[in-house]
């Protein structure tokens, strides 16, 4: 796979340490490789439902982010990117620790396709998300 930018790591450790919800719920990089990138959730009750089970909202939010930076990895330095869809389909209750893997599909000039896996700790399926992201070429990734 190209890498357009050979210190895309630093590029998105950068990135997500600027990334404030991230830091909200507690969630860290876990890996960074090209086209690959895995986002890890600590468990905290203040993040479930009524059911005690981690809230759907807060499992989005890590498989999003999870499919994103794969798709940062790819792309040349000094551009950024926006999801513009997803779909998400949660396969069973989310408890404990989880961990979003964000893949790149099919990388584009234009548009990239991107899916999570979200698994819990004890290694069974909890989600799965199809991502499209846009490049945005000379948009820095920084606030504007």
């Amino acid at each position: 796979m190209h890498v357009p930018d050979p210190a895309f790591a630093a590029r998105i450790r950068e990135s997500f340490s600027r990334q404030k919800a991230m830091a909200l719920i507690g969630a860290r990089l876990a890996r960074v490789e090209a086209g690959e990138v895995e986002v890890a959730l600590p468990f905290r009750d203040d993040l479930t439902q009524q059911k005690g089970f981690v809230h759907g909202g807060i499992i989005g939010m890590i498989a999003d982010t999870a499919c994103g930076y794969a798709a940062f990895s790819l792309m040349p330095a000094g551009g950024s990117l926006v999801t513009v869809e997803y779909k998400m389909n949660i396969l069973k209750p989310g408890r404990g620790a989880l961990r979003a893997l964000g893949t790149v599909i099919r990388p584009g000039r234009t548009l990239t396709v991107a899916r999570a896996e979200v698994y819990a700790e004890d290694g069974s399926h909890v989600a799965t998300m199809l991502q499209t992201l846009m490049a945005l070429p000379d948009r820095p990734d920084r606030p504007e």
